[in-house]
C-alpha cells in the first residue's frame, strides 16, 4: 500500500517544529541534542547576571513596591497613563493562555517539580523585568505630536547608538511577528474554544464578537487599552484568584501533599505516574522554565513598551512596577491554578499503555491536557451545574475569555509600536502617515482575531515559539549591553547612561514626581 500523501500543512509544521523544539527544548526530530534548550540557558542565565549585578535588588525591593501599589502619585509625571494603569497593561498582556493552558503543559511535561522550577524562573525573571521597565523610562521618546512610547527599539537606539538600530529591527521584526501569532492568533484560538463549550456557538461567531469588542477599545489608543485594562484587570484578576483561594480551602487537608510533589519532584528523579510524562529533574527543570517565561515575558521585550508611557520621572520605580507584573503573573496566578489542579480530588481516569482506563484522583494525572485541565480541576471544586455547565468550569472559562481579551487588547499596542517605529525609519514618513499606519494595523488586527478564532492551532503555536525567540534574543543583548545603566539607575541614578542623537531629557533632572512604591 502506498504512503498517503502529505499535505501542504503537514509538510510545513514537520521543519518549523523542529526549530521550536530546539529552540525551547533541545530536541530535533525526537532527540535530545541538548540537556537545556538554548533560549532556557539565555534568558535564565540573563535572570541569574542581572540579580547578581543589582544584588538581589528585586527580592529586597518587592514588598515595599507591592505597598506602592495603593500610595497616591506625588505628582504629574510625564507620559500618558499613571504607572498603575501601565502595569495594568503590561499584565493584561502577560496574564493569558499561559496562566491557564501553559501552567497544565508544564505540569503534564515536567510533574509538580515543574512547578517549582516555574517559581525559580519567575524570581529572576523579576531582575529582567526591572531592568526592561526602567530603561523603558529612561530612553523613552516624546513623538512629534508630544506623545510618549518607548520600549526595547528605543533603549536599543537611544542607549546604545545608531550603529545598533539594526538590533532595533530585528527585535521590531520579532514583535511584529510574535504579536500576529501569539498575542492574538492563539488568544483568539482559545476565546474561539471557550465561547463555544460555554454559549454552543460556532468558534468564528465568538472571534466576531471579540474581534467588535477589541476594535472599539484600541481605535482609542494607549489611553483606551489604559483605562480598560486598568479597570478589568485588577477585579478579573482578584475574581479569579478568589475562586481558587475558596477551592483550595475546601480542600486544605490536601495540600500538604500538594507541596510535598512540588518540592519532592523538583529534585528527585521521578517514575511516570498518571498522565505524567517526566521522568527526571532535568525535564522537570525545563518545562517549568519554559512555561514561566512564555507566561510573565520576563526578557522578552514586550513590557517595557507599556512600562514606556507611565506618568513617572523615576525609570526606577516603573522598573519595580515591572517586576511586580512578573511576580503577580506567575508567583501569583500561575501558582493559584497549579495548586488547584495538583490539590483538587474528583473522578478523573488515564488510559494506560494497554488501552484500559484507571480511575484517579487529580486532573493533572489524568488524560486531560491544556486548558481542559484547568477547567477539569476547578469543575471537580465547584460541580454544581448551572445551565447544565459545572460552575468550575464557568469560572475557568469566563477567566479565560476575560484574561484572552485583555491581552488582544495589549498586543495590539505593542505590535502597533513597532510598526510605528519601522515607519519612522522609511524616508518620507510623517505623523498622518503614522495615523494611517495605525488605523490599517488596528482594521489587520481585529481581522487576525477573527481568523485565529478558528484556525488550525498547532502552526500557530509553533511559528509563535520561533517568533518568541526572535523577539527575545535582540532584547536581551540590549539588555546585557545596557546593564551597567541598570544598576546605576538602580542606585538612583535617574540620568545614567548616554544619550545617543538627543539631549538627556530634562525631566530626569527634575525633582521626582508621579513615582510611587519607594
Amino acid at each position: 500500500m502506498s504512503a498517503a500523501p502529505v499535505s501542504g500543512f503537514e509538510a510545513a509544521i514537520v521543519p518549523i517544529t523542529n526549530v521550536s523544539d530546539f529552540i525551547w527544548g533541545g530536541t530535533w526530530e525526537g532527540t535530545e541534542i541538548l540537556p537545556i534548550p538554548p533560549m532556557v540557558v539565555f534568558l535564565l542565565g540573563a535572570g541569574i547576571y542581572f540579580m547578581i549585578g543589582l544584588r538581589g535588588y528585586p527580592l529586597l525591593r518587592l514588598f515595599p513596591a507591592l505597598a506602592g501599589l495603593f500610595k497616591k502619585p506625588a505628582g504629574d509625571g510625564k507620559g500618558e497613563i499613571s504607572p498603575f494603569a501601565a502595569l495594568s497593561t503590561a499584565l493584561s498582556g502577560q496574564v493569558g493562555t499561559g496562566n491557564l493552558a501553559g501552567v497544565a503543559t508544564a505540569i503534564t511535561l515536567g510533574g509538580p517539580g515543574a512547578i517549582f522550577w516555574m517559581w525559580v524562573t519567575a524570581l529572576f525573571g523579576m531582575a529582567l523585568a526591572f531592568a526592561e521597565g526602567s530603561l523603558a523610562v529612561r530612553f523613552r521618546e516624546q513623538a512629534e505630536d508630544g506623545t510618549y512610547r518607548g520600549g526595547p527599539m528605543s533603549y536599543i537606539t537611544i542607549g546604545l547608538g545608531p550603529k545598533w538600530t539594526w538590533l532595533a529591527i530585528l527585535f521590531c521584526l520579532g514583535t511584529l511577528f510574535s504579536a500576529l501569532v501569539t498575542g492574538n492568533g492563539i488568544q483568539a484560538n482559545s476565546l474561539g474554544d471557550s465561547a463555544n463549550e460555554l454559549f454552543g456557538v460556532e468558534e468564528w461567531i465568538g472571534g466576531a464578537v471579540a474581534a467588535v469588542a477589541v476594535f472599539i477599545v484600541i481605535i482609542g489608543g494607549i489611553k483606551s487599552i489604559g483605562r480598560v485594562a486598568e479597570t478589568i484587570v485588577p477585579w478579573m484578576a482578584g475574581a479569579y484568584l478568589l475562586m481558587a483561594f475558596i477551592a483550595l480551602v475546601i480542600n486544605i487537608p490536601d495540600l500538604p501533599e500538594t507541596f510535598g510533589r512540588i518540592f519532592g519532584g523538583a529534585f528527585n528523579a521521578q517514575s511516570a505516574s498518571g498522565g505524567f510524562l517526566g521522568a527526571a529533574i532535568i525535564i522537570a527543570i525545563r518545562a517549568g522554565v519554559a512555561r514561566g517565561l512564555f507566561s510573565n515575558e520576563a526578557g522578552q521585550g514586550s513590557t517595557p513598551i507599556a512600562h514606556a508611557v507611565a506618568q513617572t520621572n523615576d525609570p526606577a520605580a516603573q522598573g519595580r512596577f515591572a517586576m511586580m507584573g512578573t511576580f503577580i503573573d506567575t508567583v501569583v496566578i500561575c501558582t493559584m491554578t497549579a495548586l488547584v489542579m495538583l490539590t483538587v480530588e474528583g473522578n478523573f481516569t488515564h488510559t494506560l499503555a494497554d488501552g484500559t482506563a484507571e480511575a484517579v484522583k487529580h486532573a493533572w494525572q489524568s488524560d486531560l491536557n491544556g486548558f481542559a485541565m484547568t477547567s477539569g480541576a476547578f469543575a471537580a471544586a465547584f460541580p454544581f451545574l448551572v445551565f447544565g455547565i459545572p460552575i468550575g468550569t464557568l469560572i475557568a472559562s469566563v477567566a479565560l475569555i476575560l484574561f484572552v481579551f485583555t491581552t488582544l487588547l495589549t498586543w495590539s499596542y505593542y505590535g502597533e509600536r513597532a510598526i510605528t517605529y519601522l515607519y519612522d525609519l522609511t524616508p518620507g514618513s510623517t505623523l498622518k502617515g503614522e495615523t494611517r499606519l495605525h488605523f490599517a494595523w488596528r482594521v489587520l488586527w481585529c481581522l487576525v482575531i477573527f481568523i485565529g478564532s478558528f484556525a488550525p492551532l498547532e502552526l500557530i503555536w509553533r511559528l509563535g515559539d520561533i517568533s518568541n525567540a526572535v523577539m527575545t534574543l535582540p532584547n536581551i543583548v540590549g539588555l546585557l549591553a545596557l546593564s551597567g545603566v541598570v544598576f546605576a539607575l538602580a542606585k538612583g541614578h535617574r540620568s545614567a547612561g548616554t544619550d545617543h542623537g538627543r539631549e538627556t531629557p530634562q525631566e530626569l533632572m527634575e525633582e521626582i514626581t508621579g513615582a510611587p512604591g519607594h
